[in-house]
């Protein structure tokens, strides 16, 4: 602790200014952690984790997976950049960033996405509707017209018209 003319204070109290609503925890190259984590503000990934890591979808919070961290398991968070290794789905109602030594092996649901030439995504990309919970329907999900039956539609039409 520090005296000044405002009494006592922390020292480092640039590091200690959480007016983001939330504090910034990291788990380092050395740290394996099992089981699952919640967080507020920024969760930077070093070492390994193994569980789900999730972060309530109205807050601010941002997970960040540096170039040697991994992730096994589903990271559902609003904010999330990768740069490491995700063995799992990714879901962000905000924003994710896939960097150029992304490897993600899993699905992926954004409302926005970047990736960087060089990141790998072994999965499927599946945009967030209004619902951030629900992907918007996939193209499986909807009902096409074979060429079958465009054929059998175009002679129907072919017919009706001579007649």
């Amino acid at each position: 602790m520090e005296k000044s003319d405002k009494g006592i204070r922390p020292m480092f109290n640039k590091f200690t200014d959480n007016t983001n609503g939330g504090a910034h925890t990291l788990v380092s190259r050395t740290t394996e952690v099992v089981g699952d984590i919640h967080f507020n503000g920024e969760l930077i990934i070093e070492g390994r984790v193994i569980g789900k890591i999730y972060a309530d979808d109205d807050s601010s919070a941002v997970i960040r997976v540096a170039e040697k961290g991994v992730v096994e398991g589903e990271i559902s968070v609003p904010t999330a950049i990768i740069n490491g290794l995700v063995q799992g789905d990714v879901r962000s109602g905000t924003h994710v960033e896939l960097s150029a030594k992304a490897v993600v092996l899993g699905n992926v649901y954004y409302k926005t996405i970047e990736m960087v030439m060089g990141s790998e995504l072994n999965g499927n990309l599946k945009h967030l509707g209004i619902n951030q919970h629900e992907p918007n329907p996939s193209v499986e999900d909807k009902k096409f017209i074979t060429d079958e039956e465009i054929a059998a539609l175009a002679t129907q039409t072919e017919s009706s018209q001579k007649s």
